[in-house]
């Protein structure tokens, strides 16, 4: 009987917990439905009293919003790719191969992260101005890589410190490669890290706003953080029908990435230890 009143308990909590999480997001979704005079009537309910759609028309029509969304996608899979690409070598790097550089370098990993944004604005946009790749999506992604590269290599090297190094070994006695090790043996243990890092990369992507503002220029090329900055007035009167809208557009594309990569998280526990 104790254990019966315990489990509700638990469960129960579970459920208001989870109700809490959700409330924002609820409450947004009931502004995107809801008329400027049903917002501003001061009535606070969370079912919309007359439902309308044309908040949702708004941002796609009068907005269009599309082309910001297209272009943080963009810089968003760009990002993950290129973090993904650079942070499996080096961290197998910085724990497998045990140097006095290596140390400093995940000691610099960790330095680097207190820096704040506006500390080196003024110096990286002068370094991609040299380089041509101001006000484009392109000089946008690698800044994005390298913002994002310090955590996802810390993250990353405890993925490979969690392998077992005896696997790499008993490969390597059974006439593997070094090469095959790390694409057949350590690769498919590492999915988990690989999904982990190409989320966080294009989350930080798809949601950054102040290096999108700064660099970016052409209407054409301004991402979504900055576009959903638009709904505000020069005096701070905010249209909140469409951007509750618009916002809960904006968390579609995160969602869509997280349930392709999710089996990643599981896949890779298993996969890789087993001898073919």
């Amino acid at each position: 009987m104790k254990n019966l009143f315990f489990g509700a308990s638990k469960n129960i909590l579970l459920i208001l917990y989870l109700l809490f999480l959700a409330f924002p997001l609820l409450w947004v979704l009931s502004l995107s439905f809801k008329s400027s005079m049903e917002i501003y009537s001061g009535i606070p309910n969370l079912i919309p009293l007359a439902p309308t759609t044309q908040n949702y028309y708004s941002v796609f029509f009068d907005q269009n919003i599309l082309k910001s969304m297209s272009n943080s996608f963009i810089v968003g899979i760009i990002s993950s790719i290129g973090v993904v690409l650079i942070s499996i070598p080096a961290s197998y790097s910085l724990v497998r191969y045990k140097t006095y550089l290596n140390k400093g370098i995940l000691g610099w990993i960790l330095v680097s992260q207190i820096f704040p944004v506006i500390l080196i604005m003024v110096p990286l946009y002068m370094i991609l101005r040299n380089l041509g790749l101001t006000d484009s999506l392109y000089g946008l992604s690698i800044v994005y890589i390298v913002w994002t590269l310090p955590f996802v290599l810390w993250m990353m090297q405890g993925y490979v410190k969690a392998i077992p190094i005896e696997l790499e070994e008993a490969a390597l006695i059974d006439g593997a490669s070094r090469r095959q090790v790390i694409f057949k043996v350590i690769m498919p243990l590492l999915l988990p890290g690989i999904a982990a890092s190409a989320l966080f990369a294009f989350i930080t992507a798809w949601n950054e706003f102040f290096f999108a503002l700064v660099l970016m220029k052409s209407q054409d090329l301004i991402t979504l953080p900055v576009d959903l900055a638009r709904f505000t007035g020069m005096e701070g009167q905010a249209r909140t029908g469409p951007l509750a809208a618009a916002s809960i557009i904006a968390t579609i594309p995160s969602l869509i990435i997280f349930s392709i990569i999710q089996k990643w998280f599981t896949s890779g526990l298993v996969s890789g230890a087993v001898k073919e």
